[in-house]
């Protein structure tokens, strides 16, 4: 699975960073996932090699309006370039009741159908590639994290068959599809021959949120969390006003979590992109550096991370997505 971050700012816009939004792209082929489309969304789209088409499913985590009001547009454009195929948008009950105001009083006519998922009755949703389960946050609103775990695919125990001798080639080749062949009399089963791995990898990406601790358990054997750290720990009074967590409480936790690797994002405009610790996001990085030994990364705009069958998190660097910096 790879994350790229479509926007990473907090409350508003900044030259550098746009409102809310991540791309999470399945491991093979064009699927994607879009977690919360801020304003501008589908601008910040047009800078990488992500398709409409091949969206899976949107997926909001509340609806303050820096996470959601880029969806109405992103619906229309992906009607307006063909889209035929059912979207599915995983979000809070109140997210149906105003894309279908917005539709009535715009008068816009998708040319495909939605189907909706209300994250309040806290489902787990199955996907081809991978699940999603949802976990309740806290806020000034409903508020909820996701957790992606892929679903690993098998592999073939070749020593397995090589010890019942059986010959490499489109017998092997049937079973790694987990079908059933005839050999020396016997009917082999798929099912027989396949192992997993790995264990299955898994990404939890959160909404705004006041007490990581709630993370928990949706933390359990995942190996990126991805939280907002609006501000540092100077802010913490501001805060706990706003329902919103500061860096070293995200990383705190992730700690004692024992999570291999966090990512921060979500950040407040007053930390800008700059050399000098004061009011920069290198604030932000010290503070969280202090109390957490993992892999830390601050997200940036198109910043695309990639967890391998290994679990293990590294930057990509494509030729074809857009560098904001």
């Amino acid at each position: 699975m790879n994350l790229l971050f479509l926007g990473t700012s907090a409350g508003t816009p900044t030259k550098a960073r746009n409102f809310s939004g991540l791309a999470l792209r399945e491991r093979t082929g064009k699927g994607w996932y879009l977690i919360d489309c801020g304003e501008a969304t589908q601008h910040q789209l047009l800078h990488t090699p992500l398709s409409l088409h091949g969206l899976r499913a949107v997926l909001i985590t509340h609806v303050h309006g820096d996470h959601c009001y880029g969806l109405p547009g992103l619906l229309a454009s992906a009607s307006m370039n063909g889209r035929t195929e059912t979207l599915t948008i995983i979000a809070p009950q109140a997210i149906k009741t105003w894309i279908m105001a917005t539709c009535e009083a715009t008068q816009l006519r998708l040319s495909f159908e939605m189907t909706f998922i209300f994250t309040e009755t806290l489902p787990e949703v199955e996907f081809d590639a991978l699940t999603v389960a949802t976990t309740r946050l806290s806020h000034g609103v409903d508020s909820f994290a996701y957790r992606f775990t892929e679903k690993p695919l098998p592999a073939l125990d070749t020593e397995k068959l090589i010890t019942r001798g059986v010959p490499r080639g489109p017998l092997w080749g049937q079973l790694s599809k987990g079908g059933e062949v005839e050999w020396q009399g016997e009917t082999l089963k798929g099912e027989d021959f396949l192992r997993l791995d790995q264990l299955p990898c898994k990404i939890v990406v959160a909404g705004d949120n006041d007490r990581p601790e709630l993370l928990a358990s949706a933390c359990e054997g995942a190996q990126v969390l991805v939280h907002e750290a609006t501000y540092t720990g100077a802010m913490a009074e501001k805060a706990a006003e706003v329902r919103h967590s500061y860096a070293g409480q995200v990383a705190g936790f992730a700690e004692a979590a024992g999570l291999p690797y966090l990512v921060l994002t979500h950040f407040s405009p007053r930390y800008q992109s700059r050399a000098e610790p004061s009011s920069s996001i290198e604030e932000i990085r010290e503070e969280a550096e202090r109390v957490y030994s993992g892999t830390l990364v601050l997200a940036r705009d198109f910043l695309e991370l990639g967890l391998d069958k290994a679990g293990n998190l590294s930057e990509v660097v494509t030729a074809d997505t857009f560098n904001a910096t």
